[in-house]
């Protein structure tokens, strides 16, 4: 009795533990904490954190249950991830929920979106000077552009085997944009830049609005082909909702369907991090050279700002510039805490989500591009 109970002990998890499962789990947790106390994008951080502790309670192996094990249910939740069809879908409900009226009021605010996508670019050199190869390279640049679908379509066509270290960090700094970008604003501006107030946004037209997503789509797709599969389901989405005649299967787009798709999304990414996979010294480069790219990206907005500030009659406060990265609507709301800190009158918010759509399609383009030459 004795020995069975002891052989049950070491074929179960128990007999499989290992230093890199508890460290994992541990990630885990911390994960879900940050979530539930700090309210750091619980969306996503709940899933994942979750997901980080199935994917490292240990087993035997030819037990069919792990996410790298073929036809295990995991394996098949984790192939929308390995296949790269579930960002498509979540770009379709971001499509339909995001308004571009912002942007396209004041178009000058594009360019912001477009510089902040540099980081992506200077990352993407670092990392070939760090000996990775061009598409891993290209895959881990990407996470700069604070967009967690765009990293996991580009890496799962790029560089599969950096997948799990690519989608968790670049998961992991978009929920962490109220901690890491409020310093580099202010480290970057001066007070009376701080202070700029800029003038009301111009109304746009429905008509305008309802073109947009048809003339986006062929501007953008023709310039970077590869981002079809995103840009083609972000303006798709985006049209439902401003034709106002598909009413209802946009309101399904931006709340039941894009939460499902969010829920098994974070959950797949999540499991796939087992520490045998996970915990090398690689993966720790993948994220020190992401938090690299994202810090970048921010600087780079900014820092565009305050160079158009040097040409433009209106002002533009430079703190929006940090909303070029794509982390919707994270960055814009950073954008308005730190402008409120100085002037609590001074709405930026929507000034700021100008940038901040434009950066989603931005990081998109940058993918497809990428796609293109390297893929």
């Amino acid at each position: 009795m004795l020995q069975f109970f002891a052989e049950f002990i070491q074929s179960g998890a128990v007999g499989h533990l290992a230093l890199g499962n508890v460290v994992m789990i541990a990630i885990g947790c911390l994960f879900v904490w940050l979530a539930i106390a700090k309210d750091y994008e619980p969306l996503l951080l709940v899933p994942i954190g979750f997901g980080i502790l199935v994917g490292n309670i240990p087993h035997a192996a030819g037990m069919n249950i792990g996410v790298y094990e073929d036809g295990s249910v995991l394996s098949i939740l984790y192939d929308g991830v390995q296949r790269g069809w579930y960002p498509p879908l979540i770009f379709l409900g971001i499509g339909a929920m995001t308004d571009f009226g912002a942007m396209l009021s004041n178009p000058r605010l594009v360019l912001l979106g477009a510089a902040a996508q540099a980081g992506i670019f200077l990352t993407f050199i670092g990392a070939i000077a760090l000996g990775f190869g061009l598409e891993e390279a290209a895959a881990i640049g990407i996470i700069g552009g604070a967009d967690g679908p765009t990293a996991i379509f580009l890496a799962s066509m790029l560089a599969p085997d950096r997948l799990g270290a690519i989608a968790i960090a670049a998961y992991s700094y978009m929920a962490l944009v109220p901690v890491i970008q409020p310093p580099i604003i202010r480290l970057l501006t001066t007070k009376e830049e701080r202070l700029i107030r800029m003038k009301p946004s111009k109304p746009v037209s429905r008509r305008v609005r309802m073109m947009f997503p048809v003339v986006g789509l062929l501007l953008t797709t023709f310039i970077a082909p590869g981002a079809i599969p995103l840009l083609g389901m972000l303006f798709f989405g985006n049209l439902l909702k401003e034709s106002s005649v598909t009413e209802r299967l946009a309101r399904t787009a931006r709340s039941a369907f894009i939460d499902i798709i969010t829920i098994l999304l974070g959950f797949a990414v999540g499991t796939s991090t087992d520490s045998t996979r996970f915990l090398t010294r690689d993966s720790l480069v993948v994220f020190a050279l992401g938090a690299a790219s994202f810090c970048v990206a921010t600087a780079a907005g900014v820092l565009f700002a305050k160079l158009l500030n040097k040409v433009s009659k209106d002002p533009i406060n430079p703190i929006i510039g940090a909303a070029g990265v794509s982390a919707v609507p994270d960055s814009a709301r950073v954008c308005q805490v730190v402008g409120a800190e100085e002037d609590p009158q001074n709405f930026l918010l929507m000034h700021a989500m100008a940038p901040n759509v434009a950066g989603v399609i931005g990081s998109a383009v940058a993918a497809g591009v990428l796609l293109a030459v390297l893929g």
